[in-house]
């Protein structure tokens, strides 16, 4: 069947096709299951973790979500507070845990500082070589970490 034929026989047979609306109301955004992704909130943990300014475990929910608003951009400017969010905290304390049982991370009883192990050190190493879309990104998260870091000591300076 040639082309013409093909046209003149679909509307023959009155063949209707329904395409979804290509225009949607809602923007494609990341949905939970995609940002909070125990990957990638273990490689956010383990970055900040390897730093000289080590997060706390009791606030570790908290920095990591502000870290992802300020390093992704669907985040800057919005009002969403996902620091807040009680399905980041808890996939956050998942990362964690698996961070502490493959043995990257350690954390201190006592000061509730965590901190990446020689072995933790050496991943983290190898996904920030190169020039990939995750070297790039943790490398904005570790800057992103060290800026909050600042802010947060001179606000105390300042009291």
């Amino acid at each position: 069947m040639n082309f013409e034929k093909f046209f003149i026989e679909a509307k023959r047979l009155e063949v209707k096709l329904d395409l979804p609306n290509e225009r949607s109301e809602t923007p494609n955004l990341l949905s939970n299951e995609a940002l909070f992704h125990l990957p990638l909130l273990a490689m956010i943990i383990l970055m900040m973790s390897k730093g000289t300014k080590k997060p706390r475990s009791i606030e570790l929910g908290q920095v990591v979500g502000d870290c992802i608003e300020r390093t992704l951009a669907g985040f800057k400017g919005s009002s969403q507070h996902i620091g807040w969010s009680a399905n980041l905290r808890i996939r956050t304390i998942k990362a964690l845990s698996f961070l502490e049982l493959a043995d990257l991370v350690h954390v201190d009883q006592n000061a509730k500082l965590i901190t990446a192990t020689e072995k933790g050190k050496k991943v983290i190493a190898l996904a920030t070589n190169g020039d990939g879309n995750l070297a790039t990104t943790l490398g904005v998260v570790e800057r992103n970490y060290r800026d909050m870091a600042r802010e947060q000591q001179l606000r105390l300076q300042a009291i």
